[in-house]
């Protein structure tokens, strides 16, 4: 049994749907039920429940998600003290795609002079994937932001941000000094990909089920806007979208929490996390 075979497993266990592990996991489906079948076979049980109504864990299945979880965990221990132990520590940090956060300089500068000999990996993700990769086991911590499910992650809310609504310029509602969600009832709203967190793509939408084009990063989100009026919302503040571009205040969403997530507590995550808290403070 490898521990790719099961990081497959657990993929599939979440999600409950192999498309949508597939995805998480950036690999096609096929290989990947290949995979769960011959350890259903090495095991000599069945672990899903396969239907026309979806996938579901057999309590063999059940049983495994617990104890794969603990070896998962076990094994990135294992290969970070061994990594540091060699003087080869190493971090993989993962950022939502184009994020303008004028904090995570001033932390990778302090970061950097806590561990100089660490090497720091950065692995940007789409807008469909909060986690940054972090429930897929591509990366040790995120620095994202909410709200999404975040069951089976540590998290820890480094600041609140308002969020304004991003609008072409010649928008009748560009310039007012500020919006709610009723005046915007009547507009396209951005879409993520099928099988993104549902909590996550809910806030987006302003609470509401929406219609609108589909988008994976924050460039086809303002694309989006300038080509087809679509609204967008962005935390803020923000820098200006672009010359065509222009963000009005929204009233009555609650902020989206900057936040860092991580599965296991290493002391190279705790000591991203302590780094971090006085700069985003």
């Amino acid at each position: 049994m490898e521990l790719r075979t099961l990081r497959y497993f657990v993929a599939v266990a979440e999600e409950l749907h192999f498309g949508r592990a597939a995805t998480r996991l950036f690999m096609s489906q096929p290989p990947l039920s290949r995979a769960i079948r011959q350890l259903e076979t090495d095991l000599g049980t069945t672990l899903f429940n396969r239907s026309a109504s979806g996938v579901s864990l057999t309590p063999a299945g059940s049983a495994l998600l617990v104890d794969a979880r603990r070896l998962l965990a076990q094994a990135d221990r294992v290969r970070s003290r061994v990594a540091a132990a060699a003087g080869a520590a190493s971090l993989t940090v993962g950022i939502l795609g184009n994020s303008t956060d004028p904090d995570i300089a001033r932390l990778a500068a302090a970061y950097r002079s806590r561990h100089p000999n660490v090497e720091v990996h950065i692995r940007e993700t789409d807008l469909d994937d909060p986690t940054c990769g972090l429930r897929a086991g591509l990366v040790d911590i995120a620095l994202t932001r909410g709200p999404f499910d975040y069951s089976g992650l540590q998290t820890y809310e480094l600041r609140s941000d308002p969020v304004g609504v991003v609008l072409r310029s010649d928008d009748p509602l560009a310039t007012r000094e500020s919006l709610t969600l009723a005046d915007l009832s009547d507009r396209r709203w951005f879409q993520f990909p099928p099988g993104t967190d549902p909590i996550w793509q809910s806030y987006w939408n302003g609470g509401q089920p929406r219609q609108g084009p589909v988008v994976r990063a924050v460039q086809e989100c303002l694309q989006s806007v300038l080509w087809n009026g679509t609204i967008g919302l962005t935390p803020l503040p923000h820098p200006n979208p672009g010359p065509q571009l222009t963000t009005v205040p929204l009233t009555d969403l609650p902020p989206t929490p900057a936040l860092i997530a991580w599965t296991d507590s290493t002391p190279l995550t705790l000591s991203f996390l302590q780094t971090a808290k006085p700069i985003y403070r």
